[in-house]
C-alpha cells in the first residue's frame, strides 16, 4: 500500500542516518572516556579499543531508542513542512492512522533493543569488568615501565628503572621505595635481572644500597649489597564473575529479591517499553510551527528524551532504595507515558483543544 510504504521508506532513511550519526558521536565520547581511564591506570592501554567497543555495544539500546524517536519526529515534521500531511489528511487519513505503519516499522527495532538490553548489556559489562580486573591484578613486574615511576598493586611500593634497559628480563639503574606498617626503605641498584625457578619469580638486584628508617625510632639503617633477591608472587588473575547487578544476567535478576537487582531488572525491561512509547510520543508531538525554526520539533524531541531517560534513572534509584517495586515502577512510568502519549494523539486527531472545549462549555451554559 502506498501510504504504508511511503512512510516506512521515509522512516528507514531517517533512522539509518540518525543511527550512524549517534553511533559516531557515542564512539568518540567513549574513546575519550576510555583514554582518560587508561591514563589513570584503570584500563590497559592495549585494551582501549576493546573496552570502547564493549561499552558502545552496551549503550546500543539507548542509542537505538533515541534514533527511533528522532527519526519519527524528523520524518513527520518534514512531511508537515512539505505539506505531505495535508495531502494525506485531505484523502481521509487521520493522525491516528499513521500509528500502524509506524509500529510495523518500529517493532523489529524494539525487538533488537529487548535482546540487547536483556542479553548483550550484561555480557558487555562482564567483558569490560574482566579486562579491568585482569589489568588491576597484574603483577608488580608487569606494571614496571622503563623511564616511568610506577606504583605496585597494593600501593606499598614505587618502582623506577632506567629507559636504557638491556631487555625484558633485565634492567639498569633500579630505584624502589617501600612503605610498610612501621618502616620505610629506599633501595637502589646498578642493575637487576629476573630469575624464574619452579614457577616462582625472583628479582636479583646487583651492586646496590638499601636505606631503612623505622617509624618513631631514631637513626637510619644503611646496607650495601652485592646481590639482593626479592621474591615476587605470580600475579594471579581472578576469574570470578563480578557481583554487581549490571553484570548479572537477566534471569538471575528475576530470581533475586535484592532491591539493586530488581532495579536493574526494571531498567532493562523498561528500555523496549520506552522505545515503543517513543513511537507514540513522536507521532503525538511532531508538528511544524512556521514562526519557529525547522529544528524546533527535534529540540522538543531531545528534551522529551532527556526527561524520560532521567525519570527512568530516578525510578531505578527508587527501586534500588526499596521505595517502590520494579513492577510498580514499570507500570507507573511507562504505562503513564503511554497513556499520556495516546491522550495527546487522540486530542490532536480530533483537533481538540482546551480553548475550544472551554468555548463550547460556555455556549452550553449561557442561555
Amino acid at each position: 500500500m502506498l501510504f504504508d510504504s511511503s512512510i516506512r521508506k521515509e522512516l528507514a532513511r531517517s533512522f539509518g542516518a540518525t543511527l550512524v550519526v549517534l553511533v559516531t558521536v557515542v564512539m568518540t565520547m567513549m574513546l575519550i572516556r576510555t583514554l582518560g581511564q587508561a591514563s589513570r591506570g584503570n584500563v590497559n592501554p592495549s585494551d582501549v579499543i576493546m573496552v570502547m567497543g564493549f561499552t558502545v555495544l552496551g549503550q546500543l539500546p539507548t542509542i537505538l531508542g533515541l534514533s527511533l524517536f528522532v527519526s519519527v519526529v524528523g520524518s513527520l515534521s518534514r512531511m508537515y513542512r512539505d505539506s505531505e500531511m495535508v495531502i494525506w489528511f485531505a484523502s481521509g487519513r487521520g493522525l491516528i492512522s499513521f500509528l500502524p505503519p509506524l509500529l510495523r516499522f518500529a517493532w523489529p527495532v524494539v525487538a533488537v533493543i529487548a535482546v540487547l538490553a536483556t542479553l548483550v548489556w550484561p555480557w558487555s559489562n562482564q567483558q569490560v569488568q574482566q579486562l579491568r580486573t585482569q589489568y588491576s591484578q597484574r603483577s608488580d613486574i608487569d606494571r614496571i615501565a622503563p623511564g616511568e615511576f610506577q606504583e605496585s598493586s597494593d600501593g606499598s611500593r614505587v618502582f623506577f628503572i632506567d629507559k636504557d634497559t638491556p631487555g625484558a628480563q633485565a634492567a639498569s639503574n633500579v630505584f624502589v621505595v617501600t612503605n610498610e606498617a612501621n618502616s620505610e626503605s629506599v633501595t637502589s641498584a646498578r642493575s637487576a635481572r629476573l630469575v624464574v625457578e619452579n614457577g616462582q619469580r625472583t628479582v636479583i638486584l646487583s651492586d646496590g644500597q638499601r636505606v631503612e628508617t623505622q617509624t618513631g625510632a631514631p637513626g637510619v639503617k644503611i646496607s650495601e649489597f652485592k646481590e639482593y633477591g626479592v621474591q615476587l608472587d605470580g600475579g594471579s588473575v581472578s576469574t570470578a564473575e563480578d557481583a554487581s547487578a549490571r553484570s548479572q544476567y537477566t534471569h538471575a535478576l528475576w530470581r533475586s529479591a535484592e532491591p539493586s537487582y530488581q532495579a536493574e531488572f526494571g531498567w532493562r525491561l523498561g528500555l523496549p517499553f520506552a522505545a515503543l512509547n517513543f513511537v507514540v510520543l513522536g507521532l503525538a508531538v511532531a508538528s511544524v510551527n512556521p514562526r519557529a525554526g525547522n529544528s524546533a520539533s527535534l529540540m522538543v524531541a531531545l528534551l522529551a528524551f532527556v526527561v524520560y531517560y532521567n525519570f527512568m534513572t530516578l525510578g531505578q534509584s527508587w527501586v534500588g532504595a526499596g521505595r517502590i517495586g520494579a513492577l510498580g515502577f514499570l507500570v507507573l512510568l511507562h504505562g503513564g507515558m503511554l497513556a499520556a502519549g495516546l491522550a495527546v494523539l487522540t486530542a490532536r486527531h480530533h483537533r481538540w483543544s482546551v480553548r475550544a472545549l472551554w468555548t463550547a462549555r460556555r455556549k452550553e451554559v449561557m442561555p
